[in-house]
């Protein structure tokens, strides 16, 4: 099987049933399966290996991730925020492609490296020519095939690139959505990066199950709300960033968001003061937090809308901490916690968390990652507690490490906030000539307070955790750094501390 099934049978199904809305134009899902064919022809003629889109979300990009699995080419995404000599790098890496988007960038900065390139109108505009021979033609280049290629941030090292089969993506559509479940009014808004695994999956999970996509090229809280608004969006997937800038607005300027009945989130760390916040905003939505990784071929666990509002209203503080999990694992997952040996961890240890099932990858270009019959190390470090949910207490690489003895950044933060004054934190290493490493911690102030006094917060450390939490460092800042997925950058924290 091949991706390629899901619009075609979308667009068998309800062919004129409008499908995507970008821009103010509309197209039915049969519209978007003849342009996907006719991407395909045109990916035949380039003879190019990868097809890569450098541009922001558009219906360029639902047509080339189809176009490219009928062509039985890796679906190449290109983050467009990027260096020159970083996105040269990695244009360097896939030619010759298919290059959807600035074509003026890449004739600068790799025009010698044979790609062929076309702007997203005249990409979309030859897409939809006709195919006389694609209604007979079959279009499968087999379950293993690889459907799309996508370079990792390479925050400490060079981008890998990652490699998701046909097998893993529809292993998670096929395992978490079901077919034509939407109705013919439900709208999904699409805001995150094209070059994001989320924004594949929203794609994807959107189309098998007929719902319409609305799609932001670029996120604003104004432009998040007024399409919400105007298209009576019913579904969305945001970010914690997002989020909290979204809750910010519709409080100085409120529209009407009664269509909203569900409200994905991830790919950050959300503050439980914000989603409690969002829950009060949106009484008729249900929250979802997705957790999910690249690798994975997108979501892993759920923590879902009841357990959002159960939280929410327990005087139990073990149900009311689970506002701040990842949730349980999907069905078709498994999902353990391991320490550095390898030795299963019971409920409440730390250590790292492993997933195994069809839609896991785990698989780069240059190797696979996967161990002992199949599992992922996900290098995301946490705990599942007795009933099943999972806590993320951040990267194992970031733990900090003090004489020997291994500390979480996540405990570290979530004590932090809990400071009146502190809006948000970060905690992460910073070199010590006596322990080999030690806790510095980045600070930002709440709106109106003054910064509380060092000793105050090393007390506060102190009296809740260990001595050794207490930081040798704390600074103040007026904001952290965080990608456009909400992802914290600590290494750039680091910078800030000194290291």
């Amino acid at each position: 099987m091949n991706i390629a099934l899901l619009l075609e049978m979308a667009a068998q199904a309800a062919p004129d049933r409008v499908g995507l809305v970008c821009d103010g134009k509309r197209w039915t899902y049969g519209e978007l399966l003849c342009a996907a064919r006719g991407a395909c022809a045109l990916i035949e003629r380039s003879g190019a290996h990868y097809v890569a889109l450098l541009d922001e979300s558009s219906e360029a990009a639902v047509i080339a991730l189809f176009g490219a699995a009928l062509a039985g080419v890796p679906y190449c995404p290109l983050n467009y925020r990027l260096a020159d000599a970083d996105l040269a790098a990695l244009l360097g890496r896939i030619a010759p492609a298919l290059v959807v988007g600035d074509g003026k960038r890449v004739a600068r900065i790799a025009g010698d490296q044979g790609h062929t390139v076309l702007p997203r109108r005249e990409f979309t505009l030859q897409a939809q020519e006709p195919v006389p021979e694609a209604e007979d033609r079959e279009y499968d280049p087999g379950a293993e095939g690889v459907a799309v290629q996508l370079f990792t941030s390479g925050t400490t090292a060079a981008p890998k690139a990652a490699i998701l089969r046909h097998s893993n993506l529809l292993g998670y559509i096929l395992g978490s959505v079901e077919f034509a479940s939407a109705d013919e009014d439900d709208a999904a808004l699409v805001v995150v990066p094209p070059y994001h695994i989320a924004g594949i999956s929203a794609i994807m999970s959107s189309i098998y199950a007929g719902r319409r996509m609305v799609m932001l090229p670029a996120f604003s809280p104004e432009g998040w709300l007024s399409l919400v608004a105007g298209e009576k969006v019913t579904n969305a997937f945001v970010v914690p960033t997002m989020l909290g800038r979204i809750i910010a607005e519709q409080d100085r300027n409120p529209v009407e968001t009664g269509s909203l009945r569900a409200i994905a989130y991830g790919g950050g760390k959300m503050p439980v003061e914000v989603i409690q916040k969002a829950l009060a905003l949106f009484p008729h939505a249900g929250f979802t937090n997705a957790y999910g990784l690249t690798e994975t071929s997108s979501t892993i666990a759920l923590l879902g809308p009841d357990d959002h509002r159960a939280a929410l209203a327990s005087d139990d503080p073990k149900v009311r901490a689970r506002l701040a999990s990842l949730g349980q694992p999907l069905p078709t997952v498994e999902i353990e916690i391991r320490d550095e040996d390898g030795k299963v961890l019971g409920p409440g240890e730390h250590g790292e968390i492993y997933v195994r099932g069809e839609q896991v990858s785990g698989e780069y270009k240059e190797k696979s990652a996967l161990v002992d019959g199949g599992w992922f190390p996900t290098r995301d470090a946490g705990y599942m507690d007795e009933d099943g949910y999972i806590f993320l207490s951040g990267r194992a690489d970031d733990v900090i490490v003090r004489g020997g003895e291994n500390m979480s950044p996540g405990e570290i933060e979530d004590v932090l906030l809990t400071h009146p004054a502190i809006a948000d934190a970060c905690a992460c290493a910073v070199p010590s000539v006596e322990w080999g490493e030690a806790v510095g911690v980045a600070l930002v102030l709440r709106d109106g307070h003054l910064e509380p006094a060092v000793d105050e917060i090393k007390e506060l450390i102190r009296a809740r955790l260990r001595s050794s939490r207490v930081p040798d460092r704390i600074t103040f800042v007026a904001e952290l750094p965080y990608n456009e997925m909400g992802k914290l950058l600590r290494r750039e924290v680091k910078k800030l501390l000194g290291d």
